[in-house]
């Protein structure tokens, strides 16, 4: 494999190795949604929320593998985007990628925001807005120098967190297996225990397990869902990477296994310690558990953690961002401008475009300084664009196969159970998708919008192409 790959009259360097492509995927996927929003989905789930996140995980490994297939044997720039207008239509090409980048910058604004929240525990009288501003020129500047710059910060912000996962579930272990004092009623049995014993064995141990019943536990999917976003970044890597047909597979094989062991070892350590109902909306994971084997730094360790980990999410963000409209200039679907690249490899004019947009988080930050309403809002609507993205890249995959089936021809890393896996993906996410147009839920406004911005996109792909 060269060095680069040509696209036309511009080029990708490939430097990222296999531990970068890791790192990456993981930190998008292990983020906010596990250290600050894992308690709010457990109290309106219970312990059954494991059960959801083996669920999910079994949804991303099926979503992951068929766009790895696709990625391995044809490693381009634009990943989902490509392969839906090669092998479906050019219009569900472009609404994947003008859907994609719209998502990413509205994650990007919110990590921002948050980052900004964060840094005032450290210095509280230095406005939200001027923090933005630095983080925001500080990590792009990093992402104009070289890709390998970006693999690199990227490795390390995703190691402080792996770090700090890792050292939990150590932690929890601990305290469960050796020296249960520390936590009151520390049990194994807190995962199936109810609140309320039944008159027999299994009802006692479903209404514990199943603590808000089915409709809880189908609630917690969005959220499950924008905890896993992030995963297919690797195949967005596929035109960066050394020797994509080795890393591509084993990138994908192992990220959707780490960050299942993540998630679930997490909880599972930190609903064994306690009882769900003895949570509350606001209890971080980290800091009960820190908290109990005596960390005395827990205030200001948490704050460092969660800070990076937003500034991983955003340093993500510019990466896909500008390869996705990279990839959309070289299909025609985006100012042919976007798809030159500096010296060094770097699509910089589409980092520059999507970094005009994201700069509207400094006016934000100025304006609100309040900036939880707008942070929920943002996600809200990121769960419909995962939805949208994901979908297409099963239909794209459904597509894929078909046409190399007629063809004869054998790929480097066929996804399993197709085409039934495929289907099963798209139930999955029909389902979650109705999930949340319940009352309940309260996201009916969302779910509304999706053929709303759909329509947009129509009339935009119908305008550019004429």
């Amino acid at each position: 494999m060269n060095e680069t790959q040509k696209l036309g009259n511009n080029k990708l360097n490939r430097k990222l190795k296999n531990r970068h492509i890791q790192f990456i995927a993981l930190g998008s996927a292990v983020g906010t949604g596990l250290f600050l929003g894992a308690s709010s989905t457990i109290f309106s789930t219970g312990p059954s929320v494991i059960l959801g996140y083996l669920l999910a995980g079994l949804l991303v490994f099926f979503i992951m593998r068929q766009l790895g297939e696709m990625a391995t044997n044809e490693p381009m720039a634009g990943s989902s985007s490509y392969f839906a207008t090669t092998y479906v239509s050019n219009f569900l090409g472009f609404l994947a990628g003008w859907n994609y980048w719209v998502e990413y910058v509205l994650v990007g604004i919110a990590e921002l925001i948050a980052v900004a929240a964060y840094a005032q525990y450290w210095f509280p009288n230095i406005a939200t807005w001027k923090t933005s501003l630095v983080f925001f020129i500080l990590i792009n500047a990093i992402n104009l120098a070289t890709v390998k710059a970006y693999g690199e910060i990227e490795f390390w912000f995703s190691s402080i967190k792996v770090f700090t996962i890792c050292a939990m579930i150590l932690a929890g272990s601990y305290i469960l297996f050796f020296n249960p004092s520390l936590v009151p009623g520390a049990s194994i049995k807190n995962l199936w225990l109810p609140t309320t014993v039944g008159p027999h064995a299994f009802d006692t141990f479903f209404s514990g397990f199943f603590a808000k019943g089915f409709i809880g536990f189908m609630m917690a999917f969005p959220m499950i869902i924008f905890a896993f976003d992030g995963v297919e970044l690797i195949g967005l890597t596929a035109a960066e990477t050394e020797n994509p047909q080795k890393t591509i597979p084993k990138a994908v094989n192992q990220v959707v296994f780490r960050i299942l062991i993540f998630y679930v070892g997490s909880l599972t350590v930190l609903l064994s310690l306690y009882h769900w109902s003895n949570l509350s909306v606001s209890d971080s994971p980290f800091v009960l558990i820190f908290d109990k084997i005596g960390f005395k730094y827990i205030a200001w360790t948490l704050n460092f953690i969660v800070l990076t980990a937003a500034l991983s999410v955003y340093n993500s963000c510019i990466y896909c961002n500008s390869r996705m409209l990279y990839g959309l200039a070289l299909q025609s679907n985006a100012p042919a401008i976007l798809s030159k690249t500096n010296k060094r490899g770097i699509p910089s004019k589409a980092i520059l475009m999507s970094g005009v947009l994201t700069f509207l988080v400094v006016p934000l930050n100025y304006f609100i300084p309040n900036w939880i309403n707008a942070f929920e809002i943002v996600i809200s609507f990121s769960v419909i664009c995962i939805i949208i993205n994901w979908s297409i890249i099963a239909i794209s995959h459904l597509m894929y196969r078909k046409k190399k089936n007629a063809e004869n021809v054998q790929t480097l890393f066929p996804s399993p159970f197709y085409p039934y896996s495929n289907y099963v993906a798209l139930l999955f996410l029909a389902l979650v998708l109705v999930t949340m147009t319940t009352p309940q839920f309260g996201m009916i406004k969302q779910v509304a919008a999706l053929p709303v911005w759909i329509f947009v996109v129509y009339i935009g792909y119908k305008i550019l192409k004429k």
